[in-house]
């Protein structure tokens, strides 16, 4: 359905409320003050939320969204840790609908997932979630019903701790990340589909082969482009839907649209930041102004201070600034370097600050891919290859390789094994890890990763990871060595211990798996369709260990449950639940089992998850 509604007609309707908040204390005035610029914000134990259909225009043609209460993102909603919130969620599409409350820990059938946890809201339909809070922290809520995520079902979720927080702040900010399209997102799957390389219009050009020559010399560029193209992929491929087709919004609004949130000189800002996007990763920074992070993913971690982070879709980070100036430039790029979102913290309304130009775009390099030395590149980060070449691999011994002998290996001639880091695995998955709280093997060379049987001779699986390693501080493609001071997994550390603190009894290995050219996605080559359960026992304390064998990010959500990250020795780092997956990674967590039920684990690229990156997790007695 089209309207007439322009975009500066609805974005004065969004520009509603917001919330100032102190120390961590409870005073009554905190939910009547609001800001301009933020959605409205819901606050107390009762809700009534309204999922509909109204007029946008982002991009100057009108189109049609799902909203909540008629905003997008839907209001704030405010909670406070140890209360027990009810919310009536009507259903005025024509269609299915659902809300599902991200990261927040609850009863199953409060969890909101079609099909698994409830049957959905039928069209006029009404669902009560209600449940005790038992976090505090930035969260977000959004639908798990078909794409509608995509065209607006989604918010932002603030529960204020019970306990006054280790820190303090004058002023609160949600800054909600997302992305919209003009086009309809299961069209935009059908084109995905039949080719995924469809929305990048970064491809390498000529120009780009002639400094490549004049950088690395004929015979590397040379060889560095076949390989890509034997294996139909591109290296500036890393985001399947990019700024062709997506306007990137800050807070419902479009770059063009400068989003502002006001603040006095000499106060300190508490910044909210949530990535509700569909598809899109952010890198994000303030142009002069670091940022202390202080909670990632809702929980409480040790203060560090940065110039950048790059956020996951799904996830969350707090963060303390305290700007002196007049104004400054809330700047989110997209990681593919396609767009991006813009806002203003400024001291009066009108302001702005420079918009720094887009970084460079970055590659995938033979390196990150682990596919040798193509073009003199370092390649002790990580080594993959795809299954053709895999398979080739089998069947060579160590002093084959340190021969140069290639098996379809092109390239590997000159490596330094000792920089090809395995584990051990002799953990099947779901079988016991009797070998104590350390990941097992992380320099040997003894066995390149073992790949699941379902993964070999699989049209869905189109590349396998030899040796992944965690990479914890790296900071990602297109962020290395940037001049700035950019957050890394590493860097997280909860302020808390290991909230379990037993050893994981057993392990389970799932790979991340795909095919570009099909876009097809799956875990251990097996699309959700055909794919198990997971079976957990009730209580149990268990190691998920997860391997990328892809060349694409994917964030990695649990539902129901928290996923403790651990460091390369298997020691917790940090309590989150989206953990990501960059390319060529292999990442552990532990997690209890202390929710019964059929839990959703999933990508949370919404598009990966629909074409099959999806189980169910089932806990039991």
């Amino acid at each position: 359905m089209h309207s007439r509604t322009s975009r500066r007609t609805f974005v004065k309707a969004l520009a509603a409320g917001g919330v100032l908040a102190g120390f961590g204390l409870w005073r009554s005035p905190v939910w009547a003050i609001t800001s301009q610029g933020q959605p409205n914000v819901l606050a107390g134990t009762h809700f009534d939320l309204t999922i509909g259909e109204m007029g946008v225009n982002f991009t100057g043609t009108p189109r049609s969204a799902m909203t909540i209460n008629g905003s997008l993102p839907g209001p704030i909603l405010r909670w406070r840790e140890g209360d027990t919130v009810t919310l009536r969620v009507r259903n005025r599409l024509k269609e299915n609908t659902s809300i599902h409350w991200h990261g927040i820990i609850l009863p199953v059938n409060m969890d909101g997932v079609p099909g698994l946890s409830f049957h959905g809201i039928e069209p006029g339909g009404l669902y009560v979630y209600s449940f005790k809070v038992k976090q505090n922290g930035t969260y977000w809520y959004h639908s798990h019903s078909g794409f509608q995520e995509q065209v607006g079902v989604y918010g932002p979720l603030v529960i204020d701790a019970k306990d006054p927080e280790p820190f303090s702040y004058d002023r609160d900010y949600v800054v909600m990340l997302s992305d919209w399209t003009d086009e309809d997102p299961a069209r935009v799957m059908k084109k995905l589909k039949k080719q995924s390389s469809y929305y990048n219009l970064h491809k390498r050009t000529v120009g780009d082969f002639i400094d490549d020559v004049s950088k690395n010399g004929w015979s590397a560029t040379v060889a560095d482009r076949k390989m890509w193209a034997e294996m139909n992929m591109n290296p500036t491929d890393l985001a399947d839907v990019s700024g062709a087709t997506y306007t990137y919004l800050l807070n419902g609004q479009a770059p063009d649209s400068n989003w502002t949130g006001i603040f006095k000189p000499g106060e300190r800002l508490r910044l909210r930041f949530i990535n509700g996007s569909a598809m899109s990763y952010f890198d994000v920074r303030i142009p002069g102004l670091k940022m202390t992070v202080v909670a990632a993913d809702g929980q409480y971690v040790k203060p560090v201070s940065v110039d950048e982070f790059r956020i996951a879709v799904a996830e969350t980070f707090d963060v303390i600034v305290e700007p002196t100036e007049n104004a400054y430039t809330l700047f989110a790029q997209s990681m593919d370097r396609t767009g991006f979102a813009r806002g203003t913290l400024a001291v009066h309304e009108g302001l702005s600050a420079p918009v720094p130009p887009l970084d460079p775009r970055p590659l995938i390099t033979m390196s990150d891919m682990g596919m040798g030395d193509m073009a003199g590149m370092d390649h002790g980060d990580m080594t993959g290859m795809t299954q053709d070449s895999m398979q080739g691999m089998e069947s060579m011994d160590h002093s084959q390789m340190a021969a140069g002998e290639d098996n379809g290996m092109q390239g590997m001639t000159g490596m330094d094994g000792g920089s090809m880091q395995s584990m051990d695995h002799s953990q099947t998955p779901g079988s016991a890890d009797t070998s104590g709280h350390s990941m097992p093997g992380m320099s040997s060379m003894d066995s390149m990763e073992p790949h699941p049987a379902s993964e070999a001779n699989n049209p869905l699986v189109d590349m396998q990871t030899m040796s992944p390693t965690p990479k914890l501080n790296d900071p990602g493609m297109g962020l290395r060595n940037n001049g700035r001071r950019v957050l890394t997994y590493s860097d997280l550390k909860s302020t808390f211990q290991d909230p379990d603190g037993r050893e994981p009894s057993r392990t389970i290995t799932l790979h991340l798996t795909g095919h570009m050219e099909k876009f097809s996605w799956s875990f251990d080559g097996v699309k959700f369709a055909d794919a198990e359960p997971l079976h957990l026992k009730y209580g149990e304390r268990i190691r998920v260990v997860l391997v990328n064998d892809t060349m694409m990010m994917h964030p990695i959500h649990l539902h129901g449950m928290w996923s403790d990250l651990e460091d390369e020795n298997g020691d917790f780092m940090v309590r989150k639940h989206t953990i990501d997956m960059p390319p060529g990674t292999k990442r552990s967590y532990r997690v209890t089992a202390d929710a019964l039920g059929r839990w959703a684990y999933h990508c949370h690229l919404m598009y990966h998850m629909e074409m099959g990156m999806f189980r169910e997790v089932r806990v039991q007695e």
